[in-house]
């Protein structure tokens, strides 16, 4: 019997095959788009909150349970659109169309990790997790349904980083504000539209991509993102000088953020008509070193201004 043939050597190798499953079903989560999920602190920002360590815990938890679920939709979503995805020149590479992830060893991982986080959101706040549960809910009509009819998968979309922010102010049980609902929908349906609108931009072969695309024609599609530009801007800047938040926070120097979410829109509105090699102009915005250093700078201000700081 040679070295190799031991019985200790035998869980090593095992290891050693099972670490590119593990890559590939991280890579499956898409930990990139996690960021989506800060959503969920949105509460805890303006809600003057951030410098309290018990709910910068539970904000924590409640955006790492997001994570994780939504991990789970893309799963779901992946392994609904395999044979597409197959068809597509760049997503064929993904873990579970390339084969790289077992498509069974995705579907294990799915119902398993779901109700282990609905379970453990139970605990956290009974309400955060019926948004939680309505989250994914949501995801799943959209997975098998609602991605397929125009106009309504954008609003889907929409109403999940609504769920988002509600689950954020549930967790920390505290009142959701209108007007950060409203600003959080409307600008979804923006970033969702102008999405729409570069898929389309890709030609003929976006439609056998994704079928709602045939329901899309461009020229609407930029007329609706100028429009839900303007109004996303307006309804902030309205915020901002509202009797709400002079009330809250004893200014009205918050109108002072507006200029930063004018660059941040007019560039997306740049990055989702011009850079049509891109996969998705949401993942190319946080590639973008302009577009991320307005943002690092509109929080900034934000949170000096909210907390006193300056």
């Amino acid at each position: 019997m040679s070295a190799g043939d031991w019985p200790w050597r035998a869980p090593a190798r095992r290891a050693i095959v099972r670490r590119p499953v593990l890559l590939a079903l991280l890579k499956t989560l898409r930990p990139r788009q996690w960021i989506k999920n800060l959503f969920v602190a949105v509460p805890l920002m303006f809600g003057h909150l951030l410098t309290d360590k018990t709910s910068l815990l539970v904000t924590a938890g409640a955006v790492a349970l997001f994570c994780l679920i939504s991990g789970c939709v893309y799963i779901l979503n992946d392994l609904v659109d395999v044979e597409k995805d197959r068809a597509h020149p760049k997503k064929r590479h993904r873990p579970i169309p390339s084969g790289k992830l077992p498509e069974v060893v995705a579907r294990r991982f799915a119902v398993v990790c779901v109700p282990v986080c609905l379970a453990v959101a139970y605990f956290l706040q009974p309400w955060y997790a019926l948004a939680l549960g309505g989250y994914f809910a949501l995801n799943l009509a959209y997975s098998f349904k609602l991605k397929q009819i125009a106009y309504l998968d954008v609003l889907s979309i929409a109403a999940g980083f609504i769920l988002r922010v509600l689950a954020g102010a549930w967790a920390l049980q505290v009142p959701a504000s209108l007007w950060l609902l409203a600003c959080t929908g409307l600008l979804a349906m923006f970033l969702g539209f102008g999405k729409r609108a570069h898929e389309l931009a890709a030609g003929e072969r976006a439609t056998t991509q994704r079928s709602a695309l045939a329901g899309y024609d461009l020229p609407t599609l930029r007329v609706i993102l100028y429009v839900l530009a303007a109004t996303t801007l307006g309804v902030y800047t309205a915020y901002t000088l509202s009797e709400h938040v002079v009330a809250l926070f004893g200014s009205n120097r918050l109108v002072y953020t507006v200029g930063f979410g004018v660059v941040g829109i007019v560039r997306f509105i740049h990055l989702a008509t011009t850079r049509h090699e891109a996969e998705s102009p949401t993942e190319e915005m946080l590639k973008d070193p302009l577009f991320m250093l307005n943002f690092a700078a509109w929080l900034g201000l934000l949170a000096a201004i909210l907390y006193g700081w300056v």
